[in-house]
């Protein structure tokens, strides 16, 4: 039986907190200069399965809620500027990754990949493709944002004709008062033509993205959005927490603080989609994710070989991701590696023949250890204690008594049960996975290599 969910609206009102996502341990914020492309280089491990990154930061119009690195603008003559500078990049990668190395993955992130022309899209895979060995179509896992708003049926086709096979569709919510209210006009019939078109053209796996906390939300919007998704027939769905932080990302003081729901909304809303999409077939996979019973991510989580990366929740596990584009972060060989997060110094590494590595982080033993730690709760909702101590030659309560204690007081909270020999999450427990991750976070609460507070994380529900 697949693990299950179970909503406690009191139980999360009490226990959510600010805290980080855990797309990697240790955590962005613990990313240092000292760590530049030198080291990332060293780090190279050629002939190893790859995940390939690919991140396009333009679009063409500012959705409000929108957190991403991301370059609004309708001059293409950027995006032709940028694609040459990120072909410099891909060259130099390849010299240290691609000898004998077999693309497993390959996602394209940003921004609006579909930006890009058709020919820009052809001429960027065809250099991706001349440089390194891509898997089958029918193994490699082939994946492209794209907004709805700005792609046809003849442009799903073409990107399928270019090699990806899974497609994910930027939704956020149907309602039309909603939709103006952050600045994405985007009528029902765009995005189910785009789901259409995904399928006629074979498309292994259609995936759509909500948003609930947005302004004019509530549970009664939100009950219409889901009825139009589950008609829709996704094979995934993402159903992420907006966090309202104008602080850190301008576009977000344009909503009006009075239009967003308060927290028992936000709550009921989190448990409408648990109960509808639930009842719709689909399985909770782990933080914002759900996926039809039969999806390779429901597979693999029932197999315990789910894997949580800079992308979320994947099938294939410890491989190594190198990213380009500006801001993309790659994970090799017990590192990370983050590149220039604007434009201007991102060209110019790159116009003095360097990698543009802007920052990382090359992971300490124990890092290593509690990153293990922290994938199994993620992924599997559970911790064998004792294949921990044999895989890492550990005497786990020696190593972790403080932890094991704090984890003693959540689950006196229900939170998850601790054996001599595994813990367990529980189905209430689930929704409140990072909470559980943070008590084996060694760098929470302590000051940061960069200047990001505890404060701008996001609440953990």
């Amino acid at each position: 039986m697949h693990p299950t969910i179970e909503f406690d609206a009191d139980l999360i009102a009490r226990m959510t907190q600010r805290g980080p996502r855990y797309t990697s341990y240790p955590t962005a914020d613990r990313f240092t200069p000292a760590f530049g492309a030198g080291e990332f280089a060293a780090a190279a491990r050629p002939g190893k399965p790859l995940s390939l990154y690919v991140h396009i930061p333009f679009c063409e119009s500012l959705c409000y809620y929108c957190a991403c690195n991301k370059i609004i603008t309708h001059d293409r003559a950027k995006a032709a500027t940028y694609l040459g500078y990120l072909l410099r990049e891909i060259d130099m990668q390849a010299a240290l990754f691609a000898d004998g190395a077999v693309v497993e993955q390959l996602h394209f992130g940003g921004g609006t990949p579909t930006y890009l022309s058709d020919d820009q899209m052809g001429d960027l895979l065809g250099i991706l493709r001349s440089r390194y060995t891509f898997a089958a179509d029918d193994v490699g896992e082939f994946s492209i944002e794209i907004d709805p708003r700005t792609v046809d049926a003849r442009r799903i086709r073409t990107l399928r004709r270019q090699g990806f096979n899974r497609l994910s569709l930027g939704v956020q919510d149907f309602d039309e008062d909603v939709q103006r209210a952050v600045n994405r006009i985007q009528p029902e019939a765009l995005t189910r033509d785009a789901i259409a078109a995904a399928r006629d053209a074979g498309f292994r796996s259609i995936s759509i993205d909500l948003i609930y906390g947005l302004p004019l939300q509530n549970v009664t919007t939100m009950t219409a959005t889901l009825d139009k998704v589950v008609a829709a027939a996704p094979d995934r769905i993402s159903v992420y927490n907006y966090a309202h932080m104008p602080q850190l990302f301008k576009s977000q003081k344009l909503i009006r603080d009075e239009d967003l729901p308060d927290g028992a909304t936000k709550l009921a809303m989190l448990g409408l989609c648990i109960e509808r999409l639930g009842a719709a077939g689909y399985v909770y996979i782990g933080m914002d994710h759900f996926a039809r019973p039969d999806d390779e991510l429901a597979r693999a989580q029932r197999d315990r070989t789910l894997h949580r990366n800079f992308q979320g929740y994947s099938t294939h596990a410890e491989i190594d991701m190198v990213a380009c584009g500006v801001s993309a972060i790659s994970a090799v060989n017990g590192t990370y590696a983050q590149n220039e997060k604007s434009l201007e110094p991102y060209y110019a590494r790159l116009d003095r023949g360097e990698l543009p590595v802007a920052r990382g982080l090359a992971l300490s033993g124990d890092d290593l250890l509690r990153r293990d730690v922290i994938q199994k709760l993620m992924c599997d909702f559970a911790l064998d204690l004792r294949d921990l101590a044999a895989r890492w030659d550990v005497d786990v309560p020696a190593r972790f008594a403080p932890e094991l204690a704090r984890l003693a007081e959540l689950a006196q909270d229900g939170l998850l049960t601790v054996a001599p020999d595994r813990i367990d999450v529980t189905p209430k427990g689930r929704l409140l996975v990072r909470n559980i991750c943070m008590v084996f976070d060694d760098y929470f609460g302590k000051p940061a290599a960069v200047p990001l507070q505890r404060m701008q994380y996001s609440r953990t529900v």
